[in-house]
């Protein structure tokens, strides 16, 4: 069979074949860089029999040329560029809902920008989670990290924002003092107080 053949191929999902796994639900993992965003997101879908993590960041560094770069003072085509992602991941987060995979959504999403995510996501149940460390503990992980994200932002000011501007809905989680197992634990315990739908 050519690949033209087989792409044309009618594909059933196994909602459409009438399997049904686990009830698929939706976690939505969110926090300041270096908060520990990606390891408890993985160890969350982990926990799972079918599951997806998916980083909304991936999104932005697909643009290969063109791309706004995420600064203090974003420009129009910066703040364009950061709906695109977003709406991108809300999309793709549903899809994989639909098909019964449980979805674990991890980005960073300050101020309005998580209400217009969670009001772009369809998965019920949603839980929503804002990893919540102090200031100090940030700035030690970031020390730690391979990566550096910070660059031009102030930490503590990129933080304070994050508290103030952000609307306090899910569970707010101080991850100070929790490795990421325990912060994984502590979801799942606490797994109604994060619940927005």
């Amino acid at each position: 069979m050519s690949f033209v053949a087989s792409r044309t191929a009618k594909v059933t999902t196994p909602a459409a074949r009438g399997e049904r796994f686990e009830p698929a639900v939706g976690f939505v993992i969110t926090g300041v860089m270096a908060a520990g965003k990606t390891t408890v997101a993985e160890l969350l879908a982990q926990r799972f029999e079918r599951s997806v993590h998916l980083r909304g960041d991936a999104f932005r560094t697909m643009i290969v040329r063109g791309r706004d770069p995420i600064a203090p003072e974003l420009g129009d085509e910066a703040l364009r560029q950061l709906d695109l992602r977003q709406r991108i991941a809300a999309n793709v987060a549903n899809d994989y809902w639909r098909d019964d995979f449980t979805v674990v959504l991890q980005d960073i999403y300050v101020g309005s920008a998580l209400p217009n995510v969670v009001g772009r996501l369809e998965i019920s149940p949603l839980y929503l989670i804002v990893l919540n460390p102090r200031p100090e503990v940030v700035a030690e992980r970031e020390r730690q990290r391979e990566k550096s994200g910070y660059g031009d932002w102030d930490l503590e000011g990129l933080c304070a924002s994050f508290e103030a501007e952000t609307p306090r809905i899910g569970l707010w989680l101080d991850t100070s003092e929790l490795s990421a197992e325990q912060t994984v634990e502590e979801i799942l315990r606490r797994r109604l107080d994060a619940r927005i739908r």
